[in-house]
């Protein structure tokens, strides 16, 4: 087989039916699919597949936490870091799908208020007319 020709999976090949799967989702996902399809009929290599995914993903978790207080994206780097968890773990996945429905709420209240505050300034403040002193710097005689 040369590197044009693209690979067959048969039957007895590790990943086969993730593969089938995988295929209506696209080339990258079909790949990462049966990737995952073979490491997990291998016990050692899976072992370190999940432990590697979890310091990953925790360190991620970690590292978001503690960015919290600062600005800039520290919420959003700890549920990337749940989501990397969820890949294996299903308490990870359903914590990051509540974080992500939380943030998704949070930034519409947030949406709403900052709407809100643009409609009470524009109602509140009237353009300046032609020939108003009101508007610029009083002058006394």
């Amino acid at each position: 087989m040369t590197d044009s020709e693209p690979r067959i999976l048969h039957p007895d090949d590790p990943g086969y039916a993730a593969g089938d799967r995988a295929a209506k989702a696209g080339p990258v996902r079909a790949t990462a699919s049966a990737a995952r399809e073979a490491i997990r009929k291998r016990p050692g290599v899976d072992k370190v597949y999940r432990t590697g995914v979890k310091v990953v993903g925790g360190t991620t978790v970690g590292l978001g936490i503690v960015l919290m207080p600062l600005p800039g994206p520290g919420a959003l780097i700890a549920l990337g870091g749940l989501a990397i968890l969820g890949t294996e773990d299903e308490r990870a996945k359903k914590l990051n799908r509540q974080g992500v429905a939380l943030a998704k709420r949070a930034a519409a209240a947030a949406k709403a208020r900052r709407d809100a505050r643009r409609a009470a300034r524009t109602t509140n403040e009237a353009p300046p007319q032609a020939g108003d002193r009101t508007s610029g710097p009083t002058q006394h005689s």
